[in-house]
């Protein structure tokens, strides 16, 4: 697996200044909520930084990359394309940087989450939409929940996501509304 510096800089190097800096500020938060929740802070430190890899890469790069990588999307993944930079993301922090399997699965769940999440997976959804560059109340709010009750922090995160998206018009991903009711029937 290559190293934090490594990836940094891979990172660095491929997105703009503020997406970068998002990604120095997720990684830092998945360290915060890692040693409350006693997951690997390593893993969750290379997974905040190396989480947002393709997310500036254009939209048919990514359908190409997934073609040629075999990877399937669904029809809500091609119609809402900013979905694609967690999956296209996954597989090049499996095949670039050697990620073990939860590492790419927390890559992969980052956007829409995914019923039954691990641990390394929540840190880093939660952490992408409370890093300090998220200004907006909410993000605070979602923090300070996060530090006492992570599922709680994700219900309440997938519940503003899903009215956002509904009021946008644009098609909700079953992965999004599944893991919203899986924390709601808890």
């Amino acid at each position: 697996m290559k190293t934090y510096e490594q990836i940094k800089e891979y990172i660095q190097n491929i997105l703009s200044e503020k997406r970068f800096y998002h990604s120095e500020c997720v990684a830092n938060r998945c360290i915060e909520l890692a040693k409350i929740y006693e997951v690997d802070e390593e893993k969750a430190k290379l997974v905040g930084i190396a989480h947002d890899v393709a997310k500036e890469m254009p939209a048919e790069e990514q359908i190409k990359y997934a073609k040629e990588n075999g990877i399937k999307l669904d029809e809500i993944e091609l119609k809402n394309t900013k979905l694609l930079h967690a999956i296209i993301g996954a597989k090049i922090c499996e095949k670039e940087f050697g990620f073990t399997k939860d590492m790419v699965e927390a890559v992969r769940n980052h956007t829409t989450g995914t019923p039954y999440m691990d641990m390394l997976s929540k840190v880093l959804f939660i952490s992408d939409a409370t890093g300090i560059d998220r200004t907006y109340d909410e993000a605070k709010h979602l923090y300070e929940i996060a530090t006492k009750d992570i599922d709680q922090a994700i219900f309440e995160c997938l519940s503003s996501t899903i009215k956002e998206i509904v009021e946008r018009g644009l098609p909700l991903h079953i992965d999004t509304v599944r893991t919203r009711n899986e924390y709601l029937l808890k």
